[in-house]
């Protein structure tokens, strides 16, 4: 693995409740660990684990209540804003919050480029064209089927891929995803999962992938950390904690996977 890019350590927010305001509730507490260059690291769990509060934090969308996110070495929110989210990009569960309604999908795509051109080179029209449609037709997307048209017009599934491809055009050092099969059939699931890896591997990028389904985050991660209660129960290499789990909910997330394998029994 390259250089460390992403240190997240002892990480804790607290939600605070109540008529009196007296009450709080644990979205993460103490979550602490490191993401490298050309990694792909899990988070894994059901809903509330705390999986998301750490995504929205990462992706300073909140404040932590407590702990440090360092991003190559220097406090995450020391960075002007702009030059952030060209290193740190997201891929959310529910695409329909996700965009503009009154932006075309070119429009998206303009802007997306837009803040790659600040890092990168400037691309022309025809450039622009050809990056957009090898993205797509790696994504299960056909580029004259989905341009010139209204986030509105597309399915869940199709606005979904649409925000992986924005991402992608962008290049981020870090790219945060939070459940991005949720709204995609399972026949164009390998292809996006396939795609993140082939990103991992020829431009290093580092990915943070937030599932509840473990079986997922073996076929993509490298290392994987279980998350209960807002915590991090178990952490290690993908194969070390699928094949031999030690603490009891893990062991629970992994009998939920339908088995074809007799040694993927516990």
């Amino acid at each position: 693995m390259g250089e460390v890019v992403l240190e997240v350590k002892n990480l804790t927010k607290y939600y605070i409740s109540g008529y009196f305001r007296t009450k709080y509730i644990v979205g993460a507490e103490d979550v602490t660990f490191n993401l490298r260059k050309g990694e792909i690291f899990s988070l894994v769990g059901l809903s509330g684990s705390g999986k998301t509060t750490v995504a929205k934090m990462v992706l300073r969308l909140i404040k932590p209540t407590k702990g440090e996110i360092l991003l190559h070495g220097k406090d995450a929110f020391s960075y002007p804003i702009k030059d952030y989210y060209r290193m740190v990009q997201a891929v959310f569960q529910d695409p329909f919050s996700s965009v503009n309604f009154f932006f075309t999908v070119d429009k998206i795509f303009a802007d997306a480029f837009k803040l790659a051109e600040n890092t990168y080179k400037k691309y022309s029209a025809e450039e622009k064209n050809e990056i957009i449609q090898r993205i797509l037709e790696k994504i299960g997307m056909e580029f004259k089927d989905i341009m010139g048209r209204y986030p509105h017009q597309l399915s869940g599934g199709q606005l979904q891929r649409l925000l992986v491809a924005r991402a992608l055009i962008i290049s981020p050092d870090v790219l945060v995803v939070d459940e991005p099969t949720s709204m995609i059939d399972a026949s164009t699931r390998v292809g996006l999962l396939n795609e993140v890896l082939r990103l991992k591997e020829e431009r290093g990028m580092a990915v943070i992938f937030i599932t509840h389904d473990i079986g997922q985050a073996y076929y993509i991660s490298d290392r994987v950390a279980v998350m209960y209660k807002g915590r991090i129960v178990e952490e290690g290499p993908a194969d070390k904690v699928f094949f031999e789990p030690e603490h009891p909910y893990t062991k629970d997330l992994i009998a939920s996977v339908p088995k074809l394998l007799e040694k993927w029994s516990f």
